[in-house]
């Protein structure tokens, strides 16, 4: 393991404590932010120039959980307070469950990127990002450590507990910009967050072997699943055609809630699994 940098002490605190992060140089703006981190499972508070206010005080209805896709989470903290680096998220969670919040969550993080999700683009507005320290996919891709899935299960809670949004509005980075982003991957353990109250999530429909629908189809079976993607949320288009972008998204999907298998194709386990998902937010939402 890496030694902490000076950004991120190398201990716990205790609980409701936090240590303040030194401001870099020319980051004036930190000197605006509240004077403490929004949750008390934050123990280091290290302000980000990178925020503004959200559009038209849009009060935060999404949860967006990302993977850093950085070799340290020293290196991640850095970064997301660079001015130059033009992005940030609310809070940052390292491989030990440390939490750092970076934005605070009534301001608009600059996470989301290029996204859509329900028709709107400005993710960002309506949004809380956490980043969870994760190499990714480009670095071999490890599995998300016992104390850091912890961490992120009692984060969400917490935020939960201040902000209304829904559980089907809980979602990845990689639902969000597929093909863009694959965070935070396949290894993420959604069925944990789900079981403590955290996200939607249906047990998956198993696997078979059939090819299902895939690059080059067409005809009303496609145009039946970009129709329920699109009712879930994710951004397609009902073009009766499977092209690259629905691949993209089918491969999102599966990430998220069908993760035993992602290869871009819909075959029965998947549409079965979106219908089933369909039918438990309908379900959710009737209360």
């Amino acid at each position: 393991m890496q030694e902490s940098s000076n950004h991120w002490p190398a201990f716990f605190i205790g609980a409701g404590e936090y240590w303040d992060c030194a401001v870099k140089p020319g980051n004036d703006t930190a000197s605006e932010m509240t004077a403490a981190p929004d949750s008390k499972l934050a123990t280091l508070w290290c302000p980000s120039p990178n925020r503004d206010q959200r559009a038209n005080g849009r009060a935060p209805d999404m949860l967006i959980l990302h993977y850093t896709g950085m070799e340290s989470s020293d290196a991640a903290l850095d970064w997301l307070t660079r001015e130059e680096a033009k992005v940030s998220a609310h809070y940052l969670i390292d491989e030990e469950g440390r939490v750092a919040q970076i934005v605070a969550e009534s301001e608009r993080a600059w996470h989301a990127g290029q996204s859509r999700w329900a028709g709107e683009t400005d993710l960002n507005s309506c949004s809380i990002g956490i980043e969870i320290h994760n190499p990714g996919h480009d670095f071999d891709y490890p599995d998300f450590a016992g104390p850091e899935m912890q961490a992120v299960e009692a984060l969400c809670l917490d935020i939960l507990s201040r902000h209304a949004i829904p559980p089907d509005r809980v979602l990845a980075h990689s639902d969000i910009a597929p093909g863009r982003k694959r965070d935070p991957g396949e290894k993420f353990d959604w069925q944990r967050l789900a079981r403590a109250g955290v996200g939607l999530w249906v047990e998956p429909a198993p696997l078979g072997n059939d090819q299902g629908l895939g690059p080059g189809d067409e005809g009303e079976s496609v145009a039946e699943l970009q129709r329920a993607l699109l009712e879930y949320g994710y951004g397609v288009e009902v073009t009766s055609t499977y092209g690259t972008g629905l691949e993209k998204v089918v491969e999102a999907f599966q990430r998220h809630f069908r993760p035993a298998r992602v290869d871009g194709r819909a075959d029965l386990s998947s549409r079965d699994t979106l219908a089933r998902l369909l039918d438990a937010r309908l379900a959710n939402q009737a209360g």
